[in-house]
């Protein structure tokens, strides 16, 4: 598959209004990177105390998937979003205000169950509302992930400099726009015709090219997420540094979820390009593990990591919505359901294991996580194939409707 032959950036404003609140939701994951050694400073807490903030947002996103479609089916999509962004403004600003470093967690606890009813519905969205197709809409989300991650360690570390507050109270301001926008751009959206059950998620993942795609990805968050929650203890930087850091970080991701993805998968097909940009991910890591206390190799490393994490989020992302026998809200949720409980609990035992035995532990881990997803992957190599081929047939099915609406579009005005 070479691409798309829409340009995935002509969109609706609703779906832009989807995708700025989608940038800073995504803030929301690196926001915390820089300012966790000042935040552990602050309040006197550990560092594997401080990863608590990746753990409880992650773990309680993953949990609160499993409800999501159970809401949105009840409510809308449109409220959905809406009330996943009031949570979000509400828990984000209460995290800010809080003087304790079990209030904070605690607070991204309650910012979780909004990410999650806001991620799962927003992707829903926008596949429904873009033009260009389906893989046109997932590069959009890609985009707008990639620069939510770039953006939130700029705007933590900036923020940070002033005070550890600062971040908090800045997601709730950008979110409280998001929201706003939402309301007014974003057409209200009839119930969907049947209501989905709680357990529907879960169900989903009876479908084994479903769960091995979602356990691959759990592997590959382990990694993502060790390098993400832990990496910024031994640099030593201050905030704003950490920010330009993981900032470098981030537009690696987005450049290469946008851009490189594509090329990659349409040169090699999406088997090979999974399995060599793991393993390529999978050295990056082995090389943080051995040098994790050389910032000449470490800093390097954790901004090249970026290239592979781009790459992975977009083709896994589109692999498993072609290949999941279900409607796709559902299959998002039980596949983010699977995927960030390997990303919310990486950072904590990352703090634990560093208490254990030393630095180096989690990052080797992590490395050997990432290569267990390769060979969970292997398992799944023909529903890779079946996926490519899907994928190839919308590409052109769209290309084929844009073509005839251009023709007729243009014999109406020549007539």
């Amino acid at each position: 598959m070479s691409g798309t032959s829409a340009n995935p950036f002509r969109q609706p404003k609703a779906v832009f209004a989807v995708a700025f609140a989608c940038v800073v939701s995504f803030m929301g994951i690196g926001l915390v990177d820089p300012i966790l050694p000042a935040i552990s400073h602050e309040l006197h807490a550990s560092p594997s105390e401080v990863t608590l903030l990746f753990t409880s947002y992650l773990v309680v996103t993953a949990v609160a998937m499993l409800i999501t479609n159970w809401v949105s089916s009840r409510l809308g999509a449109k409220r959905t979003l809406i009330a996943g962004l009031a949570l979000i403004v509400v828990f984000s600003a209460l995290a800010g205000a809080s003087p304790t470093i079990n209030g904070i967690i605690g607070f991204r606890a309650g910012w979780g169950v909004g990410n999650a009813l806001f991620i799962a519905t927003s992707l829903a969205v926008i596949v429904a509302s873009a033009s260009g197709g389906f893989a046109g809409a997932i590069v959009l989300y890609e985009t707008a992930l990639g620069v939510g991650i770039a953006m939130g360690p700029l705007l933590g570390g900036v923020l940070g400099e002033i005070s550890w507050r600062g971040p908090f109270y800045g997601v709730a301001a950008l979110m409280a726009i998001a929201l706003i926008a939402t309301v007014t751009l974003v057409e209200r959206t009839p119930k969907p015709p049947h209501k989905t059950g709680l357990s529907a998620p879960l169900r989903a993942l009876r479908h084994r090219g479903l769960l091995t795609m979602s356990l691959t990805a759990l592997c590959y968050n382990w990694g993502f997420f060790t390098v993400l929650g832990y990496a910024p203890f031994p640099m030593g930087l201050s905030p704003i540094k950490l920010g330009l850091v993981f900032t470098g970080w981030g537009m690696l991701v987005a450049i290469f979820a946008v851009f490189g993805a594509p090329w990659l998968q349409g040169r090699y097909g999406i088997a090979r390009t999974m399995y060599g940009n793991l393993a390529a991910f999978a050295v990056v890591v082995l090389v943080i593990a051995i040098w994790t206390t050389d910032r000449s190799v470490l800093i390097p490393a954790v901004i090249l990591s970026g290239i592979f994490i781009g790459v992975n989020n977009t083709i896994t992302t589109q692999a498993v919505m072609t290949v999941a026998p279900v409607e796709r809200p559902v299959a998002s949720a039980a596949y983010s359901f699977v995927r960030f409980i390997g990303g919310g609990l990486a950072p904590y035992a990352a703090g634990r294991l560093v208490v254990a035995a030393n630095i180096h532990v989690p990052f080797f881990i992590a490395a050997g996580a990432i290569a267990l997803g390769i060979v969970i992957l292997t398992t799944a190599h023909r529903l890779l194939g079946d996926a490519e081929r899907v994928q190839a047939e919308q590409v052109t099915a769209t290309a084929a409707a844009t073509a005839q609406a251009t023709a007729e579009s243009t014999a109406q005005a020549a007539a």
